[in-house]
């Protein structure tokens, strides 16, 4: 089983921005793109039918149709994917809708564009961390992708 990243934007150079800058972790978690919501359900249903773990979901707010954020909420509320960890790359997104990540979609992080590559790595790195240890997942096949040093604790602590 892999673990997998949902990159949620329209713009395609801004998608393969930041599918370029998640391509250290592609050798062992999965970086699976999208362009508008319905795509996005699209692509969670695949990693699903895959056996895979939906474990990032990164969404652009604004999107032709439904928002990223009517996305992450409906992420949050699904017993399915509710472990998911949900991030809100946006530029856009005003007060309100920033409330309702926050609120109803239990938003585990804002990153502002234009953002910062290492900053976007050291989240998701974060993120997937706290995903595997929320399962009780053997980090090992996962450690490139993690944070070292909590992964390691993982081992460490991981029954037999």
């Amino acid at each position: 089983m892999k673990l997998a990243i949902l990159v949620l934007e329209d713009e395609p150079e801004v998608r393969m921005a930041l599918e370029r800058d998640l391509e250290e972790f592609a050798r062992t978690v999965r970086i699976e793109p999208a362009g508008d919501v319905a795509d996005a359900r699209e692509v969670m249903a695949e990693v699903a039918a895959d056996g895979d773990l939906l474990a990032v979901v990164l969404a652009d707010h604004r999107l032709p149709g439904e928002t990223g954020v009517d996305l992450l909420v409906e992420v949050a509320k699904d017993p399915a994917t509710r472990h998911v960890a949900t991030v809100l790359v946006t530029g856009q997104a005003d007060q309100q809708d920033t409330i309702r990540a926050v609120n109803e979609a239990g938003l585990d992080h804002y990153v502002a564009k234009p953002w910062d590559p290492d900053d976007l790595r050291s989240i998701i790195r974060r993120l997937l961390t706290e995903v595997v240890e929320r399962h009780g997942l053997d980090p090992l096949p996962h450690l490139p992708a993690l944070d070292q040093v909590r992964a390691m604790e993982l081992v460490r602590v991981r029954p037999d």
